[in-house]
């Protein structure tokens, strides 16, 4: 007769097979989505083109080089735009895996955050979208040689703003990136502040690597970084004011 199971040996198991649940319940809401927005993906990714069709001359328009990319790219759009609208449910999946593990204390800090980064992700997304990805665009239809027609394969247009788009909301992070730092104790508001200075540097370089080669664009990015680095002191300034109490009860 084989050994009954060690109840380590079965705890594991059983977190297996709730991480394969969660994983499997985090797919499911991308391939849902994904099958909504599917039978529009040609008039997505019309609306996805309006920031650089409204920037190039008159007749001026986008270009597919191969042959199956008319087909294939907004088909990939739909996707990336699924896996971003259930983000929220995918990072819920992540969560209740993971909170039967944490202590109370950590639940309630854990979630302000991951409520904190989705908010700032898409933040960052849209403010690529509303403001940068028009400037962007703007700038270099200026910049084009004259006798030099503009026109951007699809595919590479796509993959182009999916750049803009990630850099921008993880950009956003900043503050979150920052109170976890703190909340980590790797470092004390006091060195927060001392290294503003190299903060304000590195977004800079960040900015002119990330965006494209104009002022006005690496300026929308390094501005909210830095804008965004002095929020994640003051909520690391509150974190650690309210740890101090319960650090002497």
């Amino acid at each position: 007769m084989s050994a009954a199971p060690e109840p380590q040996e079965e705890s594991f198991l059983s977190h297996l097979v709730e991480l394969r649940n969660r994983l499997m319940r985090a797919v499911l809401a991308v391939l849902a989505v994904f099958v909504l927005l599917l039978p529009f993906a040609q008039t997505i990714y019309s609306a996805f083109a309006q920031p650089l069709l409204a920037k190039l001359p008159t007749g001026g328009q986008i270009i597919a080089i191969d042959v199956a990319s008319p087909f294939f790219v907004p088909i990939k759009l739909a996707f990336v735009l699924a896996a971003m609208l259930a983000m929220p449910m995918v990072l819920y999946q992540l969560w209740a895996f993971v909170a039967p593990g944490l202590y109370r204390h950590e639940k309630r800090l854990a979630v302000p955050l991951l409520v904190s980064a989705t908010a700032l992700f898409y933040l960052g997304c849209a403010f690529a979208w509303f403001l940068v990805l028009p400037v962007v665009f703007g700038f270099l239809a200026a910049v084009t040689p004259e006798g030099v027609a503009m026109m951007t394969d699809i595919s590479r247009y796509l993959d182009f703003v999916l750049v803009i788009f990630l850099a921008f909301g993880f950009s956003f992070e900043v503050p979150v990136a920052v109170v976890i730092l703190a909340v980590l104790g790797w470092v004390s508001v006091e060195q927060l502040k001392a290294a503003r200075s190299y903060v304000i540097v590195g977004a800079f370089v960040i900015a002119a690597i990330i965006t494209p080669p104009d002022v006005i664009s690496q300026l929308m990015l390094a501005i909210p970084m830095c804008l965004l680095y002095e929020l994640g002191i003051v909520a690391a300034r509150v974190l650690a004011r309210d740890k101090a109490p319960d650090a002497e009860g």
